[in-house]
């Protein structure tokens, strides 16, 4: 088997594969022999048909089929002798093929970079410190019970805060628009829920009144037709109601599981969890700033194939998350997702080199806790450790986030690492890329 191998850019390779033809014509005669044993032709009795008449009816499918099988073991063959790494599956171009002669074929593939890890050193992270105070506890409790307000009908004008039950119909350029019309919805003024202007606009009503409503939908409206347009709205205001916080009684505690130990135990499982939330806040943020800074320090092409089947999973990811049961992922414009699928790809290449360079395996114990303390939220968490013990694809899901740890703690013994101390909202706000960052200040910058 003669094998050549030239770069035509960057990652993809051109290879091209000669085939003897006695090991396709062997391979063709194995094929045909086998079907001469079982061939049904008129005129002869099974396995006595003449190999004449066999090659004569069954030669043409039996050396397609022998040439796509030899293909397949002699690209892997090629592969293998040439070590190389493909990418992705290969572009197959075979040249004809005549009987007798020698076969060849052209594969064409990306294979995967070649990393040479960056220093560990030239990485910053600031790693925040925090705690949960007795006012963090507080506010917390507050969020709990706005979170579970009721709502009771009142006879007054609506303010801010308030639920109104209404009707309503809108109008662009004198027309009704589909989707804009709505009976007996419910709207809490001041949540941002519908468009500027609209809650606003209804201040000050009360059950009984209906209100015209002139508002603008804005430039990036998801509605493209609608978006930076004029529009009317008639309203018909039923009822308003006024929001009512619960009492931290028992009733309310039963609500988060707490049946026994009234406030106290109602407090202590407050606590344990915003200690959780914390404990994870700040871990994923020191991770961020870890992943930032290989990406920084280890600039990589990567392979398109891998960022198109990325692609293709987030797409899917959007259309689940979204309930698009009327969209395909395929519909989904690959643009949207290029970005963010490189930097994972990227992100991954050099995350398992890291993992390669050093030799890292997830640490069972480490494992072990991380199901323990995900079980410890539920209230039988030694049946949700068995459970994720009993399944092996959610258990390789535990010690892949274990393993990135794991790597994130590898960065950190040679990274420049500084704390910083903040108050508990600060720390439990979502991480932001470097990326993200940027584009805030850049914003902020705009702004002055």
């Amino acid at each position: 088997m003669q094998v050549s191998v030239e770069t035509t850019s960057g990652l993809e390779r051109r290879m091209t594969v000669g085939i003897p033809a006695d090991r396709i014509e062997s391979e063709v005669n194995k094929r045909l022999q086998q079907t001469a044993s079982r061939a049904k032709v008129d005129g002869f009795r099974p396995g006595k048909v003449p190999m004449s008449v066999i090659r004569k009816r069954f030669g043409s499918s039996a050396r397609q089929e022998v040439m796509g099988e030899v293909i397949q073991s002699s690209f892997y063959e090629a592969i293998m002798q040439e070590k190389l790494n493909p990418a992705g599956a290969p572009s197959v171009e075979p040249k004809e093929l005549d009987e007798g002669k020698d076969f060849e074929y052209i594969a064409t593939f990306e294979v995967y970079p070649e990393i040479t890890l960056g220093d560990f050193g030239d990485i910053k992270v600031e790693r925040i410190e925090s705690d949960v105070r007795d006012e963090d506890l507080e506010n917390m409790l507050e969020i709990l019970r706005k979170q579970n307000t009721q709502f009771e009908t009142v006879e007054r004008v609506a303010e801010n805060g308030d639920q109104l039950k209404v009707d309503f119909v809108g109008r662009v350029d004198g027309e009704p628009f589909q989707g804009g019309t709505a009976n007996n919805t419910e709207i809490v003024l001041g949540s941002g829920r519908m468009i500027p202007g609209f809650e606003d606009g209804l201040v000050g009503a009360k059950a009984g009144d209906t209100v015209t409503l002139k508002v603008t939908f804005p430039e990036e409206y998801q509605n493209l037709e609608l978006a930076g347009k004029p529009a009317e709205f008639d309203v018909v205001v039923h009822a308003v109601a006024a929001p009512a916080l619960p009492e931290l009684n028992d009733e309310f505690f039963a609500k988060f599981g707490v049946e026994e130990g009234g406030i106290e135990a109602f407090r202590a499982e407050v606590r344990k969890n915003m200690e959780r939330e914390l404990r994870q806040a700040i871990k994923t943020k020191v991770k961020t700033q870890v992943m930032d800074g290989l990406l920084a320090t280890n600039s990589i092409d990567v392979p398109k194939a891998l960022v198109s089947s990325e692609i293709d999973r987030l797409r899917q990811q959007a259309v689940q998350q979204f309930g698009g049961a009327n969209i395909k992922p395929e519909q989904l414009p690959a643009e949207l997702f290029e970005e963010q699928a490189k930097r994972r790809v990227s992100l991954g290449l050099v995350v398992a080199e890291v993992v390669k360079q050093n030799d890292i395996k997830p640490d069972n114990d480490r494992v072990r806790a991380m199901v323990e303390e995900l079980a410890s939220a539920y209230q039988e968490p030694e049946q949700v450790v068995n459970w994720y013990y009993q399944n092996e694809q959610q258990l390789a899901e535990i010690q892949s986030v274990v393993l990135e740890e794991q790597v994130v703690d590898t960065v950190l013994q040679k990274a420049q690492v500084t704390s910083k101390q903040v108050p508990y909202e600060d720390a439990v706000k979502p991480a932001q890329s470097a990326k993200d960052l940027e584009a805030d200040e850049a914003e902020a910058g705009a702004d002055e």
